[in-house]
């Protein structure tokens, strides 16, 4: 009883020096934002026991240095296979030299990780969530050879059950079908149609193991992405996960998203992707496999980049170097839509210097909130772009989740990252960089259309903020993206 009672009288002493010794890795080793460093701290000083557990589960990041590090270089290994692609920049700056500033754009991102400029690509633009849907499942509906998919989620609905009644449809006719969803977006997926395609020869894949995110702090590590790839010639990527909601019929209403199908070259960074996320989560390395790389290469005259980031590049995240990009780049008008405003400090100065400069800066963000913490985190950030001269709407239509820049009606950014610090540093995401008058004035178009929808916010409506909601935003300004 004595040893017991010794044992309890010092388990907190021994639990606080334990999280002395975390805070000392986190300030000497582990983290480099500030922001999240302080955040830990605070929580381990305050509630030394709870904060331990909590760290362990979805704070530590130790793990990071030996799994995505790992992941990381192979990936990078595979890329030298496509270093080829770098020769259509210098052949175009050769014969079209008055693009130099584009190219010069194009080769900052490619330096930073982003893969393959290509200028033969045909691109649809689908803003539209029905278009986008009938769209998907009509390519799916025809394919003849493979078909590669991976999303965030996929619910267990109407539309979902659709789509993976045609997933089973295609492996029974000799398809080779590969679907890859995250763990906690599968949390309420159609698992009956899944086990379906298993038994009928499909492949099927969590992009972390369920026991991975029960019990290891990866499982806010989330795979953000959303791709489809038919027949190694046609891909999509963009906002939208597979479920009713995405159509408009869910609680929040109607849905603006954004997404675009390709045909051409850049197909074949979308399958690359694809095949490195697969083998990542299956051990089964078939990147480098000819069967899979099927695109026109006279689809079309568009230039293009996959821009994919994650903790693998957190501390070079080629998605934070797009939006940068667009952002320094554009001098007259800059156009952003996103459901989370919350930037980091870098990305968030940008954006201030260039309406100071004179630059047309304008943001749309959802006048609701699906996070208890995103709501007035969003607002706060309009607050420090409002003072700047940005222009920030409330969009009223429904729910507006497209994750969209476009700089000066030609520098086009969609895809699954948002403009917050989760996308920059814990998600798996994936965007398209399009260089284009024409998608430029499609996306410039639809979202002075979307304005039409929307409520201007100011600081007057912020400064009126009740105490509580003053208090809701403090909070949120805290914790909403480090969770």
């Amino acid at each position: 009883m004595d040893m017991v009672g010794f044992v309890l009288d010092n388990l907190y002493l021994l639990i606080f020096l334990i999280d002395i010794i975390l805070m000392i890795a986190m300030l000497f080793w582990e983290r480099n934002d500030p922001k999240s460093t302080a955040i830990w701290i605070l929580v381990l000083w305050i509630l030394p026991l709870f904060g331990f557990i909590l760290y362990l589960f979805l704070g530590q990041t130790f793990y990071s240095t030996r799994t995505f590090r790992h992941k990381a270089t192979e990936d990078q290994k595979l890329a030298e296979v496509l270093k080829i692609e770098k020769m259509i920049m210098e052949q175009e700056l050769k014969s079209h030299p008055e693009n130099a500033e584009k190219l010069n754009f194009a080769n900052t991102i490619q330096n930073a990780g982003g893969v393959l400029y290509t200028n033969m690509n045909d691109v649809t633009l689908l803003p539209e969530s029905k278009k986008y849907f009938d769209s998907l499942l009509e390519d799916l509906r025809n394919a003849k050879e493979t078909i590669n998919f991976e999303y965030y989620i996929i619910r267990n609905d109407r539309i979902s059950n659709e789509l993976m009644n045609i997933l089973i449809d295609k492996v029974k006719s000799g398809v080779e079908v590969k679907l890859m969803i995250d763990a906690i977006g599968n949390n309420k997926g159609p698992k009956k149609n899944i086990m379906k395609l298993k038994k009928a020869g499909g492949e099927y894949s969590l992009f972390h193991s369920t026991w991975t995110c029960l019990l290891s702090p990866r499982k806010n590590n989330r795979n953000h992405r959303k791709i489809a790839i038919i027949d190694g010639r046609i891909g999509y990527v963009g906002g939208y996960n597979i479920g009713d909601e995405y159509l408009g019929k869910g609680p929040l209403g109607y849905w603006r998203d954004c997404a675009v199908r390709v045909d051409g070259t850049a197909v074949a960074s979308m399958q690359f992707r694809f095949l490195a996320d697969w083998r990542y989560a299956t051990k089964k390395d078939l990147v480098l496999e000819d069967r899979f790389y099927k695109y026109d290469t006279c689809a079309g005259d568009t230039s293009m980049q996959l821009i994919s980031g994650g903790p693998d590049v957190s501390e070079n995240n080629p998605i934070q170097m797009q939006y940068l990009n667009i952002v320094t780049n554009a001098k007259k008008t800059l156009y952003i839509q996103t459901p989370y405003l919350e930037p980091d400090q870098a990305l968030a100065d940008c954006v201030r210097r260039a309406a100071f400069a004179g630059v047309d800066v304008r943001i749309i963000m959802p006048n609701i909130g699906d996070h208890p913490f995103v709501y007035w985190a969003n607002r706060y950030w309009a607050s420090v772009f409002l003072r700047a001269g940005v222009k920030v709407y409330e969009y009223n239509r429904g729910f507006i989740h497209a994750k969209t820049l476009v700089g000066d009606g030609y520098y086009c950014s969609v895809g699954s990252a948002n403009f917050d610090d989760r996308s920059m540093k814990l998600n798996f995401e994936t965007n398209v960089m399009i260089y284009s008058e024409k998608i430029g004035k499609e996306m410039n178009d639809a979202f002075l259309e979307d304005l039409e929808y929307c409520t201007e916010y100011t600081l007057e409506m912020y400064h009126n903020r009740t105490t509580w909601q003053r208090f809701k935003t403090g909070v949120s300004r805290l914790v909403s993206g480090q969770l």
